[in-house]
């Protein structure tokens, strides 16, 4: 399944140049040890070695860079849930309960195993960057996805208007799906994928 893309807005130059990834590493580090809020581009420059006017070749602005490392971050959850749910053999059931568990499992060990990821993960979130923006249409794809197929298979009801069926799952899954959020459910992620898929898929029963 053909996903879109995360390229940032504030992005300059050519994609793929070794300076540009430098900087974005350089910039991970530094945000590791002093935040992203209280990061500023003069800061990373004095880290890096580079000139201020040096790093705006490449980036036109702080959230530029951030947007390269969460877009980094949160195609990581994307492809593990695509991988997850796209295996042979799978019952649309199946592949949404799948769906739920990788994106509460890859998000817990992204974001809270390493701090300075959900620090950037937050900010995006809030701030409704275009990575999380896409990062969330990408989620709400692949629920679609499954619910077509369920619906087509006879496994799930079908009276209901598809788009009401997709807007609503994907709200209800809002909680583990958004940085922000997850963070307050962190003594919920062991029980969480699997009471929240049982009511979902119980809901959409024929």
């Amino acid at each position: 399944m053909n996903q879109p893309s995360v390229i940032s807005p504030g992005a300059r130059g050519p994609v793929d140049h070794d300076i540009r990834d430098q900087i974005v590493a350089a910039a991970n580090e530094h945000f590791s040890q002093y935040g992203y809020g209280k990061t500023t581009v003069s800061d990373l420059a004095k880290a890096i070695g580079f000139s201020k006017a040096y790093i705006y070749k490449f980036f036109d602005s702080k959230q530029a860079i951030g947007e390269a490392i969460c877009a980094n971050c949160l195609s990581t959850i994307v492809a593990a849930v695509e991988k997850a749910i796209n295996e042979e053999g799978l019952s649309a059931t199946e592949r949404f309960r799948r769906l739920v568990k990788t994106v509460v499992a890859t998000g817990v060990d992204l974001f809270f195993n390493d701090r300075k990821l959900y620090d950037i993960a937050a900010f995006s979130a809030s701030e409704h960057w275009p990575s999380s923006q896409v990062y969330n249409a990408q989620i709400k794809s692949f629920v679609l996805q499954i619910v077509r197929e369920g619906r087509e298979l006879g496994e799930f009801e079908r009276k209901t208007p598809l788009d009401e069926t997709v807007d609503a799952i994907h709200l209800a899954l809002r909680p583990f799906v958004n940085p922000l959020l997850l963070q307050y459910n962190l003594d919920f992620v062991e029980q969480a994928p699997t009471l929240t898929s049982n009511l979902i898929l119980r809901s959409l029963m024929p």
